[in-house]
């Protein structure tokens, strides 16, 4: 139904801006990171929450250098798989970030929540 955000290139600008507040040592999921914004004007919330994570994960492939994609993992608590995965847990390990036996990291010590910022304002696109 919908492969990508009907306005791709302010929902990746609006995705970067909030990467770009994760503070060195923490990271956030890619659904969490969506349900930060509202959704895109079209889409309903069930979708929206089904396709969001996948969107988020679209911008961060296709993010800026300013944007510290390394801070962005899945809900689980682990890197992705795909070329980089191994770099990105080098950068994640630089910034004090541990892994458990099972790769992953605990969201509860290391998770970012957001809520030291504003929320993004709703209508925005």
């Amino acid at each position: 139904m919908f492969t990508s955000p009907p306005n791709q290139r302010e929902f990746q600008s609006l995705v970067w801006d909030i990467v770009r507040r994760i503070p060195r040592g923490r990271v956030a999921a890619y659904g969490q990171i969506a349900l930060m914004l509202p959704p895109p004007m079209g889409v309903d919330i069930e979708s929206y929450r089904a396709f969001g994570p996948r969107w988020v994960g679209g911008a961060m492939a296709n993010c800026p250098d300013d944007v510290p994609w390394q801070r962005v993992i899945n809900s689980k608590g682990e890197i992705s798989p795909r070329l980089g995965a191994d770099r990105q847990r080098e950068l994640l390990e630089e910034e004090g970030i541990v892994f458990n036996e099972k790769n992953r990291v605990d969201l509860k010590k290391f998770g970012w929540t957001g809520s030291d910022e504003e929320p993004v304002q709703p209508g925005l696109f």
